[in-house]
């Protein structure tokens, strides 16, 4: 809260002004069709996807599962922090300001809080929903998925789908981006911005702008 209070620009303003134009954001490139699967629960990644239906039904989610969404959005999706702001603000039955942009800023890498974090959901799924039946609750669809398949539907064969009852690409989403990929890409961006501009920060240095 203190945070807060005394750098109230943090609710629309990135802590490191080096991140400025990182992402898209705004009416200019900013990618919709992304932000809606991800706010709908279709982004073909099932625990994203389960996480985000339970969340928008509850209005509450464990502290894991709700940095694994920020993350995922961020840096897979590659989407900025403050697109993702206003549906979890309004989602969160817990929404508390001073919290809310901090926690958002920081799971987006763009703060002077060392690391960048980022959360696999398919090893995710794997931790902390073994059977997949948080998985099958929230995403009914999947509901005849094998054990085998549940956290890469995508992975079944034709037949599978069938047998299953979920077509890929009309019952369920297919993947909407390659998770390692572009995290990698992410990462690599980031890092390029943090790395100077850290050191900088620690040392007491003012970098010049651009």
């Amino acid at each position: 809260m203190q945070q807060i209070e005394w750098n109230p620009s943090l609710e629309i303003a990135h802590e490191m002004k080096a991140f400025d134009g990182l992402r898209p954001y705004g009416n200019e490139g900013w990618p919709k069709a992304l932000l809606e699967a991800w706010q709908t629960g279709r982004t073909g990644y099932p625990l994203v996807d389960a996480s985000m239906r339970f969340l928008n039904h509850s209005g509450w989610l464990n502290y894991r599962m709700r940095a694994m969404l920020v993350s995922f959005a961020a840096h897979n999706l590659w989407l900025d922090w403050r697109g993702l702001a206003p549906h979890l603000a309004r989602t969160f039955s817990d929404f508390e300001p001073a919290l809310h942009y901090v926690q958002l800023q920081q799971l987006s890498g763009t703060t002077t809080k060392r690391g960048i974090r980022w959360f696999d959901p398919v090893d995710e799924a794997k931790r902390h929903d073994p059977q997949g039946e948080f998985i099958r609750r929230w995403l009914p669809e999947l509901a005849g998925v094998p054990k085998a398949h549940i956290f890469t539907p995508e992975q079944m064969s034709a037949e599978e789908q069938s047998r299953s009852g979920c077509i890929i690409g009309r019952d369920y989403p297919a993947p909407i981006v390659d998770y390692t990929e572009t995290l990698s890409k992410a990462k690599a961006q980031i890092q390029q911005i943090r790395s100077p501009q850290v050191k900088a920060f620690d040392s007491g240095l003012e970098l010049p702008s651009g």
